[in-house]
């Protein structure tokens, strides 16, 4: 259960952290969706917080829209996570206002067959987008592409939910070539910091455009552009 305390207006349990939703969205190759943070050149999955009242499967489908522009007759929920997946957030990457108080997200983690076509993405579907660009990439990677306090959180979820994966999609883990790894001065925002401007060239840009929170996979190579 979420207490009633919070951190400025972040919703905290006891322990100090922030419940919150994981997406790993699924096309029919069983690719999945990496979406680049709004002026940045770090890329993450669709994550955010789950509102007082709200259960994960009502956070999950706003964000979704929020973060992608989908709706929920646009995907079907294939499995989630059973349980909290944690993770800490150093110090240095906390708002002031929340330290001491705040101490990382608890996440549950939802796996997602897209039903709908890519060009039902929309990264504008708000006034408050997080992604700028998105792609498609193949389900495992090479951990060293996402920010270090998240790694371990990235690597249970996709291991948890990879068992739901048809036939064939499940070889060839953690061995993608051609990222670089993720590197301090590519995201430095992360939880509460200002964002800094960039922009990575060719990555996909669907019309209207919408986005994420704080991990940080590097640009991926032969980004494509809608």
């Amino acid at each position: 259960m979420v207490s009633a305390k919070k951190s400025g207006l972040i919703m905290l349990d006891r322990e100090g952290f922030r419940p919150n939703v994981g997406i790993i969205l699924l096309n029919h190759k069983n690719q999945v969706f990496w979406g680049k943070r709004l002026r940045t050149h770090s890329w993450q999955f669709p994550q955010g917080g789950i509102n007082h009242g709200e259960t994960p499967e009502q956070a999950m489908y706003r964000e979704l829209h929020e973060e992608v522009g989908l709706c929920p007759e646009h995907v079907r929920i294939v499995a989630r996570t059973r349980d909290w997946l944690r993770y800490e957030v150093p110090t240095h990457f906390i708002r002031r206002d929340a330290r001491g108080h705040y101490k990382g997200q608890k996440q549950i983690w939802f796996l997602l067959q897209l039903t709908g076509r890519d060009s039902d993405m929309n990264l504008r579907a708000t006034d408050h987008p997080e992604f700028d660009a998105w792609r498609w990439n193949e389900y495992w990677i090479p951990l060293d592409v996402v920010i270090e306090f998240k790694r371990d959180v990235y690597q249970m979820a996709l291991t948890e939910l990879a068992r739901y994966l048809p036939r064939g999609a499940q070889h060839n883990r953690y061995l993608r070539s051609g990222m670089r790894p993720y590197h301090r001065d590519d995201d430095d925002r992360h939880e509460g910091l200002p964002r800094r401007h960039g922009d990575v060239p060719g990555a996909k840009r669907p019309g209207p455009e919408r986005a994420a929170d704080p991990v940080a996979p590097q640009t991926p190579p032969g980004t494509s552009t809608h």
